[in-house]
């Protein structure tokens, strides 16, 4: 497998040309976010990629993680380059200093878990569940548990996780049936959880598990759930380990892909029931949960851009390598690299153009978080977090279905070889396989977006967006066409949804993946578009804006035209997709 090199060209340039990284640094508590101190951080993470994540990677998906008595051993070097990973400090890179973080912005911490998930996702799924956890029990723990629990999280020298599916209750959380009963000051847990990502390992001394259950007499469904805190160990008041808890690790999960990465059946309470602390109130769980949902599902997006600029790379260095067929344009010469070739140069671009746009988007989406809890304004704040609620389905489910894309384009490239597991491109289908499934299935991010985030509020925030995005003075001509005429068709597909379904609806909902596809073509066209038109008034002999304008014009005459057939499927109903009854199937 070909080793890994973050793209610090192209990350410098969405960061500071792009989407601004002055803006985000004039932000109160950002001061220190200078260019010079951003790029030396994403050079030291690159080493850090480099140096150590992914030499351990192909081994890691090889060996696997494996149960042995109860203890659950991580694959060679796992252990080892965890350490350097806390010890290094970044485990607390994007958390405010007052928590013991070291306050920097989303917009610097994005590009530097890019480049780690494309070194090895199967290792970055175990730290960044825990900055999940650290985010929600700053929002909604009690002061003694942030007291208690977080600064081991914030460090690193505790890990943290997020336990919510069970055998029967798995998109369906509301049918979860893991029991949380009173006892005099905490609760006892018990319950079988499945799918539970870095569960059990051995990579730390203790984990902290975030537990929803359902406390007696809740009311059903997702009303009455509620959320806990189960550590592995109990902690004494001095901050010491106390006694293992009554809960373990009872298998783990044969998977696709992400080998490194324990997948364990957990089973809480086999005894006394483990002791689980309530954070904020009863029957709150799923709102709380949510803060942890969202910071994981824009990471899994981040998961699709990492493993498609990985791909991309390796597809690319091995277009240039193999040697196979005569140049098209000139049958005189002899056998030439494959990258001559015209359809392997459309896949190579598409993979490139995908990767560029989906970093961008959730580069753009990290700085609106930034504004959203740094800004002094409210008002500002406010929209801030309201472009950020719109566009998390977006980031999810587009990054990760483009990541897929550029993963099968890499196999397709690498021909028969990329359908044997020596080269690597295999591993990076199987890796990427998952991303679209957790943290809330693509089709449900769909959902989430035409029911939650449309049809709730109007439209009003998409409506916002589009006029923004129309507002936007696009210098290229030929972009500029692509890009209207998808906008028109966004347009009148958001028109469509906002007028009364009647009282089905799924004549609405039935179209939700394509439109979301198609928000995400126009969203990511729209920041190739500006991104043009910055390297449109660069040096023309500058190799890197004039490959900035190329993907721009690539992804405007390829993707771009796509919108008009998502917004065409979006506002064809229900009838067809239900025509068939369930037994013919």
């Amino acid at each position: 497998m070909a080793e890994y090199t973050a793209p610090l060209r192209d990350m410098q340039f969405v960061i500071e040309e792009l989407i601004g990284l002055e803006d985000v640094a004039a932000l109160p508590g950002f001061e220190d976010a200078t260019s010079d101190t951003v790029n030396a951080i994403l050079d030291e993470a690159n080493k850090m990629a480099r140096d150590v994540l992914s030499p351990i990677n192909r081994g890691g998906d090889l060996e696997g993680s494996r149960l042995e008595n109860g203890v659950v051993i991580t694959p060679t070097g796992f252990k080892e380059a965890y350490k350097a990973y806390a010890d290094g400090g970044w485990n607390s890179l994007q958390f405010d200093t007052e928590i013991g973080g070291q306050g920097l912005p989303m917009l610097v911490a994005t590009p530097v878990f890019e480049m780690w998930d494309a070194a090895n996702l199967a290792f970055m799924l175990c730290p960044v569940l825990t900055i999940a956890g650290v985010e929600c029990l700053e929002k909604f723990g009690s002061e003694q548990q942030k007291e208690k629990w977080m600064p081991k999280l914030v460090s690193g020298e505790w890990t943290g996780t997020m336990v919510l599916t069970e055998p029967n209750a798995g998109s369906d959380v509301g049918a979860l049936r893991t029991k949380a009963v009173p006892e005099d000051g905490h609760y006892r847990i018990s319950g079988q959880k499945i799918f539970t990502t870095w569960g059990e390992h051995d990579c730390t001394e203790n984990i902290v598990h975030m537990v929803l259950a359902r406390t007696p007499d809740a009311p059903p469904g997702t009303r009455g759930i509620s959320l806990f805190i189960v550590p592995k160990f109990l902690v004494n008041d001095d901050g010491s380990l106390g006694q293992r808890n009554d809960l373990r690790a009872v298998s783990l999960e044969h998977k696709l892909g992400i080998h490194g990465s324990p997948t364990c059946v957990m089973q809480f309470g086999e005894n006394e029931g483990a002791i689980g602390y309530l954070i904020g109130e009863e029957c709150r769980g799923m709102e709380y949960m949510f803060s942890m949902m969202n910071s994981a599902r824009l990471a899994v997006g981040r998961e699709g851009v990492g493993i498609g600029e990985r791909a991309y790379q390796q597809a690319a260095d091995y277009a240039r390598e193999r040697v196979q067929g005569k140049d098209m344009s000139n049958p005189a010469l002899s056998e030439v690299p494959i990258i001559h070739h015209p359809d392997v140069r459309r896949n190579l671009m598409t993979m490139r153009c995908l990767t560029e746009a989906t970093r961008a988007l959730g580069c753009y989406v990290a700085a609106k978080q930034d504004f959203s809890r740094k800004h002094p304004d409210d008002e500002v704040r406010a929209a801030a977090q309201a472009r950020v609620d719109l566009l998390v389905p977006v980031v999810k489910a587009w990054s990760t279905d483009c990541g897929m894309e550029i993963a099968s384009l890499g196999v397709q490239i690498h021909g028969g070889a990329g359908f044997i597991e020596e080269t690597g491109a295999a591993q990076h289908y199987r890796d990427c396989r998952i991303t679209p499934i957790y943290e809330g299935t693509n089709g449900i991010q769909a959902l989430d977006l035409v029911g939650r985030k449309i049809l709730r509020d109007r439209g009003e925030e998409l409506l916002k967006f589009i006029a923004e995005i129309r507002d936007t003075e696009i210098e290229d001509a030929k972009i500029a066409d692509s890009m209207w005429s998808a906008l028109d068709a966004l347009s009148a597909a958001t028109d469509w949804i906002l007028a009364d379904p009647g009282d089905d609806p799924r004549v609405v909902l039935a179209g939700a993946t394509p439109f979301l596809r198609a928000l995400g073509l126009v969203t990511g066209g729209w920041l190739m578009a500006k991104a043009s038109n910055i390297a449109g008034k660069a040096d023309d002999d500058d190799e890197f804006y004039k490959a900035k304008r190329a993907t721009a014009r690539f992804f405007a005459a390829n993707m771009l035209p796509q919108v008009a057939g998502y917004a065409r499927a979006a506002t064809a109903g229900a009838e067809e997709i239900m025509a068939l009854p369930a037994e013919a199937f």
